[in-house]
């Protein structure tokens, strides 16, 4: 069993906590840490929580194995590297980092500290996407042509927070909320981004935002894709591999169409639900103990905020931006 502690505990902080307290023989929270102590009270006797105000105090607690970041997202670099330094591992939530200088430095300094550093798309713990990655693997799709994906989420105005509205912290509308997780689960499928053109139309500013991003790109393979995340509508997932000898379409998060060339009907599939919250963390502490690496790696987690970044920076110039220039 893995102590941890966690920094930030809002609304996203506390889904963490609950995915694992009490539920996983794994890992569970110890140590929790907010800006006012005292707002947090009920949570931490909830679920058993030693409460400090920074991560410094927290880093000290020997009882802290290692460390899960619930933050705003410019605050990455800095504390990840505040944990490396301490030499315990630590599970950052997505996106990693704003720009890829940053994701460098901070895949960089747990490597220095020789320890863990993992990052939480937890859609990577969806089987459905599981069993589209291994159809890809065995060819069973042909050569793949392009990828379509969608993340629709209408809890942007329910859990509204200044910061997650901010411009500088969350860019390009539904990017860090929605549209990473379909970028991560690209570069899961196909490799590094090379080129991306985007655009963004808001219709009405935050809270309660109003707005689309649309996306075209075009990977290092020559794999051209679109993504689009849409902030109010109702929850809607799907990402779709187009290949010479078919296709594989995921819908929501526990179906899987596979369209075989000459076949009038696709097969589908449904996979049982699973928390990936919890498997996610739960991959986190067996990476810790050494049972398993955990399965998203520094070069995809660099690719991922690689890509991002140039997304960000297409929206702002109206242009097809390279990746990483």
């Amino acid at each position: 069993m893995i102590d941890a502690g966690i920094v930030g505990l809002g609304w996203w902080g506390n889904v963490l906590v609950e995915s694992v307290q009490g539920r996983s023989d794994r890992i569970r929270f110890v140590h929790g840490v907010a800006r006012d102590p005292a707002s947090k009270q009920e949570i931490a006797r909830r679920h058993g929580l030693v409460l400090s105000p920074t991560l410094a105090a927290m880093l000290a607690d020997p009882a802290v194995q290692a460390v899960v970041l619930a933050t705003p997202h410019s605050l990455h670099r800095a504390e990840i590297e505040a944990v490396a330094a301490a030499g315990k591992p630590v599970f950052c939530e997505k996106p990693l980092t704003l720009t890829a200088a940053d994701a460098v430095a901070a895949v960089g300094a747990a490597r220095t500290a020789g320890t863990l550093l993992a990052v939480g798309h937890n859609r990577r713990f969806l089987p459905a996407l599981g069993e589209m990655k291994r159809l890809l693997a065995a060819g069973e799709l042909g050569e793949v042509l392009h990828v379509e994906g969608h993340f629709s989420n209408e809890n942007s105005s329910a859990n509204f927070a200044p910061w997650r509205h901010d411009a500088e912290e969350s860019p390009a509308g539904g990017m860090t909320g929605t549209g990473i997780h379909v970028l991560d689960a690209f570069v899961s499928l196909l490799g590094p981004v090379r080129f991306v053109h985007a655009q963004l139309v808001s219709r009405k500013p935050a809270p309660g935002p109003l707005d689309t991003l649309s996306v075209l790109l075009r990977f290092a393979n020559d794999v051209t894709g679109t993504l689009s995340a849409v902030r109010a509508t109702p929850r809607y997932w799907r990402t779709h591999l187009f290949g010479t000898k078919g296709s594989a379409e995921m819908l929501q998060e526990d179906t899987l169409l596979v369209h075989a060339v000459g076949q009038a009907s696709p097969l589908r599939r449904a996979f049982p639900p699973v928390d990936t919250l919890r498997l996610e963390l739960e991959a986190f502490a067996d990476a810790i103990e050494g049972r398993a690496p955990y399965p998203i790696d520094a070069a995809d987690m660099i690719a991922t905020v690689a890509a991002f970044e140039a997304v960000c920076r297409s929206v702002k110039s109206g242009r097809t931006e390279t990746v990483g220039a």
